[in-house]
C-alpha cells in the first residue's frame, strides 16, 4: 500500500510540473497554443494516474502558474481549478468506458468535457464573476473572450491531441508495469 502512495505522489508531481513548465514555455504562444497543451496533459493524467491525479493535477497547477504570473485574475482562479476539475470528471466518467469501444467513449468524452469545461467556465467567469468585479469595460471585454468559446475549442484541440498520443503513453506505463512485475 506505501508503494502505491509513494508512486501517485510521484505521478501527480511529475504531471503537475510538466503542466506548469508546458504554461511558462508556451505563455508567450497565446492561448491556442497553450490552452490544448494544458487540456492534453489533463486527459493524459486522468487516463493514466486515474481522477485523483487529474483532479490534482487540474486544480493545483493553476494556483502555482498563478504564482509564477501566469493566468488571470487571483479572484479566477479557484473557478478556472474547479472547470479543470470537471472537465478531469467527464473524462475519467466516460472516457474509462466501453460504449462501442474504448476509442467511441473516449470521443464521446472528448466533446462532452470540452463543452462541460466551456459552459462552466463562461457561466462562472463571464456571467457570474466579471460582472461583480467592477473592471473598465475593455478590459472586461477582453478577459470575457479568453473565457468564451475559445475554452471550447481548446479543450476540443486539446483532448484531440491526448487522443493521439494517449495509447503511446499507455503502451509505455503497461510495459513499464509489465516489466516491473517479470523482475
Amino acid at each position: 500500500m506505501k508503494h502505491k502512495g509513494v508512486l501517485w505522489i510521484t505521478r501527480t508531481a511529475v504531471l503537475v510540473a510538466l503542466l506548469i513548465t508546458t504554461q511558462t514555455l508556451a505563455a508567450s504562444m497565446g492561448q491556442f497554443v497553450t490552452g490544448p497543451l494544458v487540456n492534453m496533459i489533463l486527459v493524459v493524467s486522468v487516463m493514466i494516474g486515474g481522477f485523483s491525479t487529474g483532479a490534482a493535477v487540474g486544480f493545483l497547477s493553476h494556483f502555482f502558474a498563478k504564482l509564477l504570473g501566469i493566468g488571470p485574475l487571483w479572484t479566477l482562479v479557484p473557478v478556472v481549478a474547479a472547470a479543470n476539475v470537471l472537465f478531469v470528471l467527464v473524462w475519467h466518467l466516460i472516457g474509462n468506458r466501453n460504449i462501442v469501444n474504448k476509442t467511441v467513449s473516449r470521443i464521446i468524452a472528448l466533446a462532452a468535457a470540452a463543452i462541460c469545461k466551456f459552459g462552466f467556465l463562461y457561466i462562472g467567469v463571464v456571467q457570474i464573476v466579471l460582472p461583480v468585479l467592477g473592471l473598465p469595460e475593455g478590459v472586461t471585454a477582453a478577459i470575457s473572450a479568453v473565457f468564451s468559446l475559445n475554452q471550447l475549442f481548446t479543450a476540443l484541440i486539446g483532448g484531440a491531441l491526448a487522443l493521439l498520443i494517449l495509447p503511446i503513453i499507455e503502451k509505455a506505463v503497461k510495459g513499464s508495469q509489465d516489466q516491473k512485475s517479470c523482475g
